[in-house]
């Protein structure tokens, strides 16, 4: 262990923990809103699901990211260092200003800026963002398609039913699809940043091969929590609030459908945004009301955030780069 190779395991545990504080807050967000569980409950299950999908669906996702996304062999410590510089820089921007941003995007557009500062675009691997380009439909499309699909079918089943009753109701079920969204976050989003933190050890020299031992896991897997158990509320009021008027029966909904396209993600390794997902989930559960019912102007916003995203750290993975060329 090396100094570079500490501070660049650092800086790994500093995005993932900024992940928990914002990112892991989408996975609430809904049974904040709807008041069916209060913040602090709703965050305390968020730590220990987000935990628990780190440690039980496997390294199919953190595979993915660590080694399918640029070739290994051609970058350096400080690669990795950059793009986990971008993360943070970026998400606590967002999240001073209360605007869900992607994790995920941040990751991914890092490491690519700063691979191309290292080795041209020759570094870049195909089949590892083939899969970024299936995320980025599941997340978006599915996302809201599941979300209205589910919504209509429950408005339908539910039609003669009290709106108190179905209150009451989906008030318990929401718990559980809160659990379920917690554990399918926990699943996708906490691998990622194992692949990473994997993938510094190997070209610190710590190990000889690309893996994943439950130690990195638990470690990575609890830093996250920990961010979440700190909380994002900012990020809970903009998702919870903001975008549509939620019952609990519309953040079942969303949630559900979020959880399911999020673990479907991960059991192929696919790396997608939780953010994304729900976000667009809760777009879905409000448009089957009316597209009014939808606020489109936050919408906007956050759209935006989530398309400049992607652009603006790929640029600041490339700055980075070059920066600690220049130092180092």
């Amino acid at each position: 262990m090396t100094v570079g190779l500490i501070v660049v395991l650092l800086l790994v545990l500093a995005a993932e923990f900024t992940n928990g504080l914002t990112d892991a807050a989408n996975a609430i967000a809904t049974v904040v809103g709807t008041r069916v569980l209060t913040p602090f409950k709703a965050v305390l299950m968020a730590a220990v699901l987000n935990m628990a999908g780190v440690l039980i669906t496997g390294t199919a996702v953190a595979t993915t990211v660590g080694k399918g996304i640029v070739q290994t062999e051609v970058i350096t410590l400080e690669t990795v260092a950059a793009a986990m510089l971008t993360i943070v820089v970026w998400t606590m921007a967002a999240w001073f200003f209360g605007i869900p941003t992607s994790e995920t995007h941040e990751l991914l557009a890092g490491l690519a800026g700063a691979g191309l500062a290292t080795a041209g675009t020759s570094v870049l691997l195909w089949e590892g963002w083939r899969k970024v380009l299936i995320g980025l439909g599941v997340s978006t499309i599915v996302g809201f398609g599941l979300a209205f699909l589910i919504m209509v079918g429950i408005s339908w089943i539910f039609r003669d039913t009290r709106r108190s009753r179905a209150n009451r109701l989906f008030g318990r079920l929401q718990i559980l699809s809160a659990a379920f969204m917690a554990f399918s976050h926990g699943s996708n989003d906490g691998q990622k940043f194992m692949g990473v933190f994997a993938l510094a050890l190997l070209l610190g020299g710590a190990t000889s091969t690309f893996q994943i031992p439950l130690w990195v896991m638990l470690l990575c897997g609890s830093v996250m929590a920990l961010g979440t158990a700190l909380g994002g509320w900012r990020i809970i009021r903009t998702m919870g609030n903001k975008i549509t008027r939620l019952e609990p029966v519309n953040g079942f909904a969303a949630e559900t459908a979020a959880g399911i396209a999020i673990l479907t993600a991960s059991r192929f390794g696919i790396p997608l945004s939780t953010t994304h997902t729900i976000g667009t989930a809760i777009m879905g559960v409000g448009a089957t009301r009316r597209l009014s019912a939808v606020n489109w102007g936050v919408s906007r916003q956050i759209v935006m955030t989530w398309v400049l995203t992607f652009p603006a750290c790929l640029l600041l993975g490339f700055l980075f780069t070059q920066l600690f060329k220049l130092v180092f």
